[in-house]
């Protein structure tokens, strides 16, 4: 069993505790599914190439110079990596090297699950197939995050792909936006990639419990496009049986009303009622709820049509505070849109704690941001260290991990292997 082994980390806590996670992909679809089990304490080592390290440590919103690293495109550290790399221990190490192979090897022989993002093919020209990778570990869960699938068209296996052609090539951008002539827009941020890592985590922790029960461990396919497309409800069933193709209609739902965005005097804000909700809607207005009946659900009829009028004329004369406590104190659902200032200064936000503060190796101070999620009663996660510069762990890793002498790792370093 994995608890068995003994473990590295300086810390152990939470539901994943002597979990190992060997993780070697870029920017963010399997890499923050990585570190989302580090921060339920598994022990994830994520590999970056030595003297480059990963675009995603200067890419979003950079906050300061990053003290102990060339990696990246200007060595800045940036609020997306502060967030997403918390938890996990950074080695460089260059696969395309013999010398890589046979450390990276090493590491697999005594891991649980190893998750990576890359072009069909990349680890089998390097000597890496899955094949090799079984002889050092049978019982190892392999997890191919990809573009488009290791295996189906071959005109599209090679084409790279990135959040914005994930959503696009899944349908769900042909979904998001308003009606023609206005243009398909993308969910953000990088939804597309969240998308991606929740489907790799959960199905690499799938695979380790098969694992555990059989002893055999299996590789897990995973693209992209598919893990976007798995999530568009109805869609694809509304078309093969009923010939339709749904397309983008804004905010609103379509099939029943008020379900939409509204403006208010000083902002905007949402107002959401399916089914005999709407009634207690037009308690609020002072509408008769018989007379208004039809306007509930056939949204486009000469009823539909003036209702949502009247309640946009409603809201418009009420600011969001006013209409998100008089809707919701009449059991309506209704929330502001809020904003990031609005989201650090909301009670409830507070009330559960959804924004820690945690040290920053890299920054060397406090930062604040999201703090774990879901919160587990027994086991809980937290966050015992925040980002590190590229390489920071080598040290722990190839010389208190796999026993290599100072010597061998200087030597390592003046090849650029590691």
């Amino acid at each position: 069993m994995a608890s068995e082994r003994a473990a590295f980390q300086s810390k152990q806590f939470g539901p994943l505790q002597g979990v190992r996670i060997i993780s070697s992909g870029t920017i963010i679809a399997q890499p923050f599914a990585a570190a989302m089990a580090a921060e339920m304490g598994a022990e994830v080592i994520q590999i970056e190439r030595p003297g480059v390290g990963d675009i995603w440590r200067d890419l979003e919103f950079p906050i300061a110079k990053d003290p102990g690293t060339d990696g990246g495109s200007n060595g800045s550290v940036a609020a997306g990596w502060v967030q997403d790399r918390r938890n996990t221990h950074h080695i460089t190490l260059d696969l395309s090297k013999l010398e890589g192979k046979e450390l990276f090897l090493r590491l697999v022989a005594d891991a649980d699950i190893w998750m990576e993002a890359s072009i069909p093919g990349a680890y089998a020209g390097w000597g890496l197939d899955d094949e090799t990778v079984f002889k050092a570990n049978p019982k190892l869960v392999i997890s191919h995050v990809s573009g488009y699938g290791q295996d189906g068209d071959p005109d599209y296996l090679r084409r790279a792909s990135y959040d914005f052609i994930g959503q696009a090539f899944g349908g769900m951008m042909h979904l998001t936006g308003f009606e023609e002539p206005e243009p398909p827009v993308r969910a953000a941020p990088w939804i597309g990639d969240r998308i991606t890592s929740l489907f790799c985590l959960w199905s690499s922790l799938a695979g380790y419990i098969n694992a555990q029960r059989t002893g055999e461990g299996q590789v897990i396919d995973l693209s992209q496009f598919e893990a976007v497309h798995h999530i568009l409800a109805g869609t694809t069933v509304a078309y093969y049986e009923l010939g339709l193709e749904r397309g983008r209609s804004g905010n609103k739902a379509g099939l029943f009303q008020p379900y939409d965005v509204f403006q208010a005097s000083d902002g905007w804000v949402i107002v959401a009622a399916v089914g005999t909700v709407f009634d207690r809607v037009c308690g609020v207005l002072g509408l008769d709820t018989t007379e208004w009946a039809n306007a509930r659900t056939d949204v486009d009829s000469v009823e539909g049509v003036e209702f949502d009028a009247i309640l946009r004329g409603w809201v418009e004369e009420h600011t969001v505070t006013q209409v998100v406590e008089i809707m919701n104190a009449a059991q309506v659902a209704s929330c502001r849109i809020m904003t990031p200032k609005d989201v650090a200064e909301d009670p409830h936000y507070k009330a559960r704690n959804v924004h820690i503060e945690w040290d920053d190796v890299n920054l060397g101070r406090k930062v604040k941001g999201n703090g774990i999620t879901p919160k587990f009663s027994k086991t809980p996660g937290e966050i015992w260290r925040g980002s590190v510069p590229l390489g920071h762990d080598n040290e722990t890793i190839y010389n208190g991990l796999l026993g290599l002498d100072p010597q061998e790792v200087t030597r390592l370093q003046d090849m650029g292997v590691i």
